[in-house]
């Protein structure tokens, strides 16, 4: 019993110091599994705050996992991704825990001018898990078709996020 009082104890004190996003200067690493139509694959992402609530950041995917339409291969350019960002952090606007974070977006990327939302909990003050959806608003070709749909639709991408 005095083992698991203090976990309880340990656990609620790390809980107690962890915050997600700490305004200008802040800087946040995150690693995820990017699912969409069509593939699976990772997403490595880098933040910087810029004042109380507001960073920019850039992303890069890359998919792994691809269906091969007609046993064709996509190339690299097919399965890759690159995004410069910028992020409202309103975690604090909304009254939220320290631990937790809101940071709706726009990004423009390789493929499409795009929206996000995605939402930050810290259990430490180095290490959180993270969720984010993003669509596109504007596509660079609006007959978007075969290894085109990579990476320039509605994707969802979970994973780790770091405090740097």
């Amino acid at each position: 019993m005095k083992k698991i009082i203090t976990i309880v104890a340990l656990l609620t004190l790390s809980l107690g110091q962890a915050q997600a996003y700490k305004g200008k200067g802040d800087i946040k690493g995150q690693v995820g599994w990017n699912i969409q139509d069509h593939g699976n694959g990772i997403q490595v992402s880098a933040d910087f705050g810029l004042g109380e609530n507001m960073s920019y950041g850039f992303v890069a995917s890359y998919l792994l996992s691809v269906e091969k339409p007609g046993g064709i291969k996509p190339d690299f350019a097919d399965r890759a991704d690159f995004k410069a960002r910028f992020n409202a952090n309103l975690g604090n606007v909304f009254g939220f825990d320290k631990a937790m974070d809101i940071y709706p977006g726009l990004h423009l990327g390789t493929r499409n001018f795009g929206a996000h939302l995605g939402f930050r909990y810290f259990f430490t003050d180095g290490f959180g898990l993270f969720a984010e959806g993003s669509a596109p608003l504007a596509r660079y070709d609006a007959n978007v078709d075969g290894f085109e749909k990579y990476n320039n639709q509605f994707v969802f991408v979970l994973g780790a996020s770091f405090n740097l």
